[in-house]
């Protein structure tokens, strides 16, 4: 059991690139189907699926192969929880990153939470 299961999709996919592993699995949970949606969206991963039933349920990620080096970052943590309004919510890197939030409309990058005008948790973000 993990305190923090965000944290651990984020370190999984991250020892993973680093180990030039092209397949991920990880315990599957709502939140993070939704984070890894909008990872494949801007082509952070190459694909998600869910395999399994019930308490077996999991993640299959499959990394692209030319991304070695993903930097995650998990922001908000269960402990200090990072909220944010829509003219706070970072550009990481100048825009060449991208932040993570999980509004009242579903997990979404920072860029479509600010031009939907919605604000929520951060979550992590990569570059």
């Amino acid at each position: 059991m993990t305190t923090d299961p965000i944290a651990d999709l984020i370190t999984r996919i991250r020892n993973a690139a680093r180990a030039r592993k092209s397949m991920v699995h990880v315990p599957y949970s709502k939140i993070k189907e939704a984070i890894c949606g909008v990872l494949k969206k801007y082509q952070y991963i190459e694909s998600v699926s869910v395999t399994g039933e019930g308490v077996t349920k999991e993640l299959l990620i499959e990394l692209k192969p030319d991304r070695k080096d993903i930097h995650l970052r998990r922001v908000s943590k269960p402990g200090q929880r990072i909220y944010v309004h829509t003219g706070e919510i970072p550009k990481v890197l100048d825009g060449l990153g991208m932040a993570i939030v999980s509004t009242p409309k579903g997990v979404m990058s920072g860029r479509e939470a600010r031009k939907q005008n919605l604000g929520g948790e951060y979550l992590c973000e990569i570059y």
